[in-house]
């Protein structure tokens, strides 16, 4: 259905999810210049939902109001739940933490770096005897199941299976076979981390 707008209409629409990115930016405690960003996304659903608004059944900015609030509640949810999965809020590495004078990123050594909060090896030292450590265990496989690891660390199993490496059962018993093998090679858990999956 073609809706006709006037421009108190559209006035209205704008200022409304105006109204709704700020009210969403302070809920989420995110910083100011996300506002927009929020605001533009709240207007574009609306704008997508604008052929169900009925006249007869109440003003633009009625519609406006609901529908902007249902988008923000979904917004919420998604934020909270990307929030829990990675334990709790991102923190800003310009900013200080409470107390503190310096940010955040200038008190991090490389060994406490973002890459270590993510467990990531950060350490030069532990990546080289990593790389040690995964070379002279591939130098004790046969070549077929180093080329299966080598096809694993740039396509996932459901490509290779695509490929004709077999089956994707048969592929998921044969990770789970290497990586028995490695480990007894002296890779031990973190040889996930560089070459296969």
């Amino acid at each position: 259905m073609q809706i006709e707008l006037s421009p108190d209409d559209i006035e209205t629409i704008i200022r409304e999810a105006d109204a709704a990115a700020q009210r969403l930016r302070r809920q989420l405690c995110l910083p100011v210049c996300e506002r927009e960003d929020l605001g533009q996304d709240l207007l574009v659903d609306l704008l997508r939902r604008l052929p169900g608004y009925d006249p007869a059944r109440g003003s633009i900015g009625a519609f406006a109001n609901i529908v902007l609030r249902n988008q923000s509640s979904r917004i919420a949810m998604r934020y909270y739940r990307q929030r829990r999965a990675q334990g709790g809020p991102l923190l800003s590495l310009d900013v200080p933490l409470s107390g503190a004078r310096e940010p955040v990123g200038d008190t991090l050594t490389e060994d406490h770096g973002l890459s270590a909060w993510h467990g990531q090896t950060c350490c030069a030292v532990a990546v080289t005897e990593l790389q040690h450590a995964l070379q002279s265990a591939l130098a004790r496989l046969p070549a077929e199941d180093c080329r299966f690891c080598a096809a694993l660390a740039h396509r996932p199993v459901t490509a290779l299976a695509a490929e004709g490496f077999g089956s994707r059962s048969t592929l998921y018993r044969r990770v789970a076979d290497l990586r028995h093998v490695l480990t007894a090679y002296g890779l031990g858990p973190a040889w996930d981390d560089l070459a296969v999956v």
